[in-house]
């Protein structure tokens, strides 16, 4: 289905777990669902300016912007990143992302919003440091697990119906009000 709807680009029809000869943190298609990577593209959240964070007036000043194939979070703070893969979600799928075990179990947990019917775009990671110590993120391997539920019907308003804000996002995208 994913293959045949483009719902995934690009899609690896396998599990990749070594590339170049190295082993790497798996991604492509597992028993029910889906491994993603990360870009190379991070916002790692700083206190520096002092500003209060607020999902409604959100100051881009609180992150800096981070080009690498390795995202290292302060303690106790959080990065953004994008999915290399870009979704076409169907209007009777609905898709789930959880965090990779790897990660997890180094205290680092993996959020994003379910990815509603019909929305597409590159998915925003948020990786958030619970330890009291420096963690590293790794670009181009896998970090989150999308599962997919089929429905026997359509939805009856799709997020692409409502206009939704995040709809065809390209990068890493901030909260908009």
């Amino acid at each position: 289905m994913a293959e045949q709807n483009k719902m995934i680009e690009p899609f690896s029809k396998k599990q990749v777990r070594q590339k170049n000869g190295e082993r790497i943190i798996s991604y492509g298609t597992s028993s029910y669902g889906y491994d993603v990577r990360c870009a190379d593209d991070f916002k790692v959240f700083t206190n520096i300016n002092s500003t209060t964070v607020d999902p409604k007036n959100f100051d881009e000043n609180s992150f800096v912007n981070v080009k690498s194939d390795i995202c290292v979070i302060p303690p106790n703070s959080f990065a953004l990143a994008r999915t290399v893969e870009y979704f076409r979600i169907p209007r009777n799928v609905l898709t789930i992302c959880l965090g990779k075990s790897t990660y997890a179990r180094c205290g680092i947990i993996v959020n994003v919003t379910p990815l509603e019917p019909e929305w597409e775009g590159h998915v925003t990671l948020e990786f958030s440091n619970t330890t009291p110590l420096p963690a590293k993120i790794y670009a181009h391997e896998g970090v989150a697990q999308m599962l997919f539920y089929e429905s026997d019907e359509v939805c009856e308003t799709s997020y692409a119906d409502r206009g939704g804000k995040y709809q065809g996002q390209q990068g890493v995208t901030l909260p908009k009000a």
